[in-house]
């Protein structure tokens, strides 16, 4: 019934709007994703961590549709109490369950719509209808061209079957808008230019040290012990 509950609380955040959640330490979070809010959530129950673990995956694999797999875990669960519930074994229907996936990934593949990478039009209608669930749905008609140039700079379009998210950064500043937001083909850096008079440089060198210039600290502790005043001078 537990975990049934949660599947119904991520439900009711689409006809509800946007949920405001406050962690541990206080930080405020508005969102409507089903992932951010299962994980925001205290789940000890090890059936309940499962949805979790459900909507991160879906969230790492496809980017979008968290509720979803949720709501329909939460009906399966739903369905498979109300059948223990009429004696049935619990490997029936697993069994049952495992038909039921071959039938609608057949149906699936019957009325899916090949897809090829060079139409840019319907990429972006894609990536609109996806942030249609998000907080900056009415700035999808500009993050979503963006997404999909950003996407598109660093696959190959012949050969991609699968794009590495770690390869786009996207960098928060304070102050701004989401209209401000900007597609840097390159690399952006954070940190402040040193005063040294020089404002600009062309067909410069960078440098990018991913490691301390300053010497290693000794994993050594030294401890001195005084036991007269008069041995201060000599340590000092």
């Amino acid at each position: 019934n537990g975990i049934i509950s949660r599947a119904k609380a991520v439900v009711s955040t689409q006809s509800t709007g946007d949920k405001m959640i406050q962690g541990k330490t206080g930080d405020v979070t508005i969102t409507n994703d089903g992932a951010t809010i299962l994980k925001e959530m205290q789940v000890f129950h090890p059936a309940a961590r499962m949805l979790v673990e459900l909507s991160k995956a879906q969230d790492i694999e496809a980017g979008d549709g968290t509720t979803s797999v949720v709501v329909i875990c939460g009906a399966l669960l739903d369905a498979a109490r109300k059948l223990l519930q009429r004696g049935i074994h619990p490997t029936t229907i697993s069994e049952a369950f495992q038909v039921a996936q071959s039938k609608a990934v057949e149906i699936l593949t019957s009325i899916s719509q090949p897809m090829k990478l060079s139409d840019t039009e319907s990429l972006i209608k894609m990536a609109s209808t996806s942030l249609n669930s998000k907080v900056v749905s009415q700035y999808s008609s500009l993050l979503a061209p963006l997404s999909v140039e950003a996407i598109m700079d660093i696959i190959d379009p012949e050969t991609a079957t699968n794009v590495n998210l770690k390869d786009i950064r996207v960098v928060a500043k304070v102050g701004g808008t989401v209209e401000d937001t900007r597609l840097v083909k390159g690399i952006v850096l954070t940190q402040k230019a040193q005063a040294t008079g020089v404002h600009r440089v062309e067909r410069a060198k960078v440098a990018l040290i991913q490691f301390c210039l300053s010497p290693p600290k000794t994993d050594m502790d030294n401890q001195v012990v005084i036991s007269d005043y008069t041995q201060m001078d000599r340590i000092l």
